[in-house]
């Protein structure tokens, strides 16, 4: 809204107004105020939270320090939601489909989660809200995101893919912008010469129908991988700061290549996908990060409140539609590779166990606990070779300090891998 006023101001050489011209003050003005809303705003909705007795319900495991957090407030993604939403509206771009997309996005993995919260806490039910409504609402929030990216004229990207000579910014722009941007089905993928990958590539089969099918592919990838992260990332809030500090990070990093992928001169330069417009998503990767920074104020070990699903849904969705949108959801195993792997640990656990239940008589476990964090908390297991005595378990705070060096790692690799070619 700001944004707007201001741009109808400039009109009048106002001083000052101008500057929400430029993405990089916006941004910068975004996560300040994103932080400031979460530290402040924050503690207000945590009292009322206490309040209303809004509290973790805690399934006693075994793990040290577990039962220490029953009653601890739950919800708290309420806190990351409003200071996202907030700076967005008051400083983004209200007309550009990449802004509307993630608010709606925002809004829509919120109500999901909050919806599981509230039937956890009103009707004292450990499971929340049915598996299969979770992926129907997972699902519908695809089918919107894929549907508007194959249907938006506004949404298109440059096919520019010629390795770029050392030349001259002016030349370089001159050569970038005479290549016109169309609708495409293309991505980012690492390894590869130009970084493009092309859906309709799978299905030249088709003839002429090829790039119909490859939308089609586009929007089935679409709806997978905003399941998967937005799992990954509920699978992965079982520690205090864990999820919030990992997404931060993640955060980051898709904030660098958005900007870089929506600045004509940077992609062209770096022979990356150029995608116009996406530049403001920027703002709002900026407000994303503010927002989990701040909420970690409260949700560090020892956690004063838990995002709930209503956080950790809501997490996963943006990554996952952030991702799509600047089309690196390829890239995704690699930069989200702890939400994946707390996926797979525990699908491999369930497997695993319902195998030799059926083969053996006796069910049998992979890890001590499933998710993969909860499995470095618990005492005993086997005996390590090195040491040569049981693993012990792992502080808390310890196993999500480790966790988040991983995410900066897996992070920097990512960015590693757009030039390995």
């Amino acid at each position: 809204m700001l944004y707007h006023l201001f741009q109808y101001l400039s009109q009048y050489n106002v001083p000052g107004a101008r500057l929400f011209d430029y993405i990089t003050f916006r941004s910068g003005f975004a996560l300040i105020l994103s932080l400031f809303i979460a530290i402040v705003i924050g503690r207000r909705i945590i009292d009322r939270l206490q309040l209303m007795q809004v509290g973790e319900i805690v399934r006693n495991l075994g793990l040290e320090g577990q039962m220490e957090k029953k009653g601890t407030p739950t919800m708290g993604g309420i806190i990351i939601i409003i200071s996202i939403l907030v700076p967005c509206l008051l400083l983004g771009n209200l007309t550009n489909v990449y802004m509307l997309l993630m608010i709606v996005s925002t809004i829509w993995c919120g109500a999901l989660g909050f919806a599981d919260d509230y039937i956890k806490v009103a009707h004292h039910d450990k499971e929340g809200l049915k598996g299969k409504f979770k992926i129907v609402g997972q699902v519908g929030l695809g089918l919107i995101v894929g549907l508007t990216i194959y249907l938006s004229p506004a949404i298109v990207m440059s096919e520019y893919s010629e390795p770029v000579q050392r030349a001259s910014t002016t030349a370089v722009v001159q050569k970038q912008t005479a290549t016109p941007a169309v609708k495409s089905t293309q991505t980012t993928i690492p390894f590869v010469k130009n970084n493009n990958f092309d859906y309709a590539y799978l299905t030249k089969w088709m003839g002429k129908h090829a790039q119909t099918g490859g939308w089609i592919l586009f929007i089935l990838v679409t709806i997978f991988v905003i399941t998967a992260v937005s799992n990954g990332a509920n699978l992965t809030d079982g520690l205090d700061g864990l999820a919030t500090g990992t997404s931060a990070v993640i955060g980051v990093a898709l904030a660098i290549m958005c900007y870089l992928g929506g600045n004509v001169i940077y992609s062209t330069y770096l022979n990356i996908m150029y995608i116009p417009n996406s530049g403001e998503l920027v703002v709002y990767a900026a407000a994303f990060i503010g927002a989990t920074i701040g909420f970690l104020w409260y949700n560090s070990y020892p956690a004063q409140v838990f995002m709930g699903d209503t956080g950790s849904l809501c997490l996963g969705g943006i990554i996952a539609v952030f991702a799509i949108l600047i089309r690196k959801e390829l890239l995704i195993p690699i930069l989200c590779a702890i939400f994946f792997v707390e996926d797979l640990s525990v699908m491999i656990q369930v497997a695993y166990f319902k195998y030799t239940k059926k083969r053996y008589g006796e069910a049998r476990r992979v890890f001590k606990m499933t998710p993969l964090h909860h499995h470095y908390q618990m005492e005993g297991g086997k005996v390590d070779s090195i040491i040569k005595r049981p693993l012990h378990a792992i502080p808390e705070s310890k196993i999500t300090m480790r966790f988040l060096i991983v995410a900066i790692f897996l992070a920097v690799i990512t960015f590693v891998t757009l030039k390995i070619r």
